[in-house]
Parts: structure tokens; sequence; C-alpha cells
């Protein structure tokens, strides 16, 4: 990826399979957000091929949105719409379909509700959350359409300790549940729970690749 005459990510080649928890890992101004907007196909590359679930994303990006989820460092939560509605109407916009039938709808959007442990808050105006509330609403939203893929542009920041470990159980439990899960962090004492696989980017490139035992010290050391 270029920018004008100035390259921000050379040679970036990797795949990740469902099932993993890929965390991407660099100081900032790395490229991070740069890599995951091209994956999330907001962004196209200079050159370069992208693909998920057996579809061109470059040639075919509105079918790849529709199997990829992501939650980017703007909530975009209404703050006077309530959890639910927050879900409904995001399930309007995006035509989002549950079999034709409200109940359908409803029972999708409770399932979800429970899954980040928000329903017994769902009719709450969103306004009335903390941080990490706002974060799991965020992250319901993204896994409304039930995507094989999850993208997470520094899900961990700003959130205190027992915030950023429920979403680390969150984010483990989905990968688990058979998505692929792709997060940036430049926070690497963190959020590491449950990452099968650490990338580190520096200078635009892959610089290292960790697949097990990954601690905050290593990881320190692999982006330094």
């Amino acid at each position: 990826k270029f920018y004008g005459l100035r390259p921000i990510l050379r040679g970036i080649s990797f795949q990740v399979a469902r099932g993993e928890f890929v965390a991407v890992l660099g100081a900032n101004g790395a490229g991070k957000t740069t890599l995951l907007r091209m994956l999330a196909t907001l962004s196209r590359p200079t050159s370069g091929a992208l693909g998920t679930d057996g579809i061109d994303a470059l040639k075919e990006p509105e079918s790849a949105r529709a199997r990829i989820g992501v939650v980017s460092h703007h909530s975009l939560v209404y703050p006077d719409l309530s959890a639910y509605e927050n879900l409904a109407f995001h399930a309007a916009m995006h035509g989002l379909a549950f079999g034709g039938a409200r109940h359908a709808e409803s029972d999708v959007i409770e399932a979800v509700l429970r899954k980040v442990n928000l329903w017994a808050r769902a009719h709450d105006y969103a306004r009335t959350f903390s941080r990490g509330m706002i974060q799991r609403l965020t992250i319901a939203r993204a896994i409304l359409h039930d995507p094989p893929l999850l993208l997470l542009d520094e899900p961990f920041t700003g959130l205190d300790q027992t915030s950023a470990a429920s979403l680390s159980a969150l984010l483990h439990e989905a990968a688990v549940q058979g998505r692929a899960v792709v997060m940036t962090t430049h926070e690497f004492g963190r959020g590491l729970d449950g990452v099968t696989r650490a990338l580190a980017i520096k200078g635009g490139k892959i610089d290292g690749e960790l697949t097990s035992d990954i601690s905050a010290e290593t990881l320190g050391r692999l982006v330094a």
C-alpha cells in the first residue's frame, strides 16, 4: 500500500484459518490500521491480492463484506438508542435477513446480546454504558450477521483491567466457535490471552511471527 510515493505496507503476505486468533502488533504508525482497513475492504491495496472464504475481495468487495465483522477505533454506537435498538437498526440498515420474520430477528438479537453479556441491559440507552460495555455492544453488532471473519482495530484501548479480561475471553470464544479473528494492538501487556499467533509489523513489513508461548515480554522484544 502506497500513499502517493510513500510506502506504508510492503510485501505483507499471510493467511488466517477459522479458529485462529491472530494479533497484529507494532508501534503506533507501523501500518496496523492501514492493514486492517484493507482486510475489511475499506481501502484498496496499491497492488496484491486479497481473498476471504473463497471470494476475491478486490473484485467482489460487497460479497466479501457480508462475511466480515469489523470493530474499528470508533464504536459508531448510537447513544440515544438502546442496545437492542442499535442492533435492530444495524440489521435494517444493512438489509440483514432473519428468515423474514420479526420474531426471528428478535431471537437473533437476544442471542447475540446474551453472548456479549448485555441482555440484562438490552433496553437501556447506550449512553448509560461504560466503555467496556460499549465495546461489547460494538462486537455484538459486528457478529450479528454471523461472519466467519472478525477484524478488530485496537479493541483494548481505554478499557480497565476487568473489561479487558472480559473482552479477551469473548474474542477467544469467537475463535473457538470457528471464526477467524484478527486484532491489531500496540498494547503488548494485555489482551493476549487466547491468541494463537502473533505477527509483528515493522517498517511496513512482517518482521516476526510467534505461534506459541506468547508473552508480553517476548512480543515487546519482537517489535522493539
